[in-house]
């Protein structure tokens, strides 16, 4: 039980991540833009980059929390801490339902204008590996405001682990992450176009919506009643 319950915390933060959607929907306009541009063998090669951009910058940011915790309070955070990241959990859990997601029948997601056209506009100019290693970097940046308290609670359950169990966990956190853009890499290779999939996107909105907000408040009972009631 003293492995498990760290690992299902990170596990569980992982996977909520997973179902972030912005990183989708960057890989999907960088499809676009390259598809028109490019044979399908460089497509592949900036895709790679992107979704190792995404993958770094999750190890990084969850690497450097660890970091902090380790650093300026070394030791897990107190019951007093993690009942304000349980009540960031349930408050990230209202705003997954009903302001993650812009109001009409698109996948249009919460980010400032401003910051959406940047990150299009990113995609649609991305022509090296660089930059889309750096649109990957740059869309994981982005996710911030919602994947923040993710790397705190997973950051938190891996200092508990013995070293050699904490790079396992934060590889895992760094996969399960990156498993949605792996995923649409194979499809479109397998033939979906860009098009169909987005369609499914749009399609499937609510059921994601629905499964990330559940997602925020799973991990805040789980986290709430394995680390502030005990």
């Amino acid at each position: 039980m003293e492995m498990i319950i760290p690992f299902s915390e990170v596990f569980l933060a992982a996977v909520i991540h997973a179902t972030l959607q912005l990183s989708l929907g960057a890989l999907l306009l960088l499809y676009h833009a390259s598809l028109g541009k490019h044979v399908r063998k460089k497509t592949r090669f900036l895709v790679d980059s992107y979704i190792s951009g995404l993958g770094t910058l999750v190890f990084l940011s969850l690497g450097a929390i660890i970091f902090i915790l380790d650093r300026y309070f070394g030791k897990p955070l107190y019951i007093e801490e993690l009942v304000i990241v349980v009540g960031m959990l349930v408050a990230l859990a209202i705003a997954a339902w009903f302001v993650y997601y812009r109001r009409g029948k698109s996948t249009e997601l919460w980010l400032p204008r401003s910051v959406a056209r940047f990150i299009d506009k990113r995609a649609k100019l991305t022509n090296s590996n660089t930059e889309a290693f750096s649109l990957g970097l740059l869309t994981s940046l982005a996710e911030m405001p919602f994947t923040l308290v993710l790397f705190v609670v997973a950051a938190n359950s891996t200092m508990v682990l013995p070293p050699m169990y904490q790079i396992l966990a934060v590889a895992m956190y760094t996969l399960i992450t990156i498993i949605p853009p792996v995923v649409l890499r194979f499809a479109i290779r397998k033939g979906q176009t860009v098009v169909s999939i987005q369609r499914w996107r749009v399609k499937h909105k609510t059921f994601f919506r629905l499964l990330t907000g559940v997602g925020f408040l799973v991990l805040a009972f789980f986290l709430f009643t394995f680390e502030v009631l005990v």
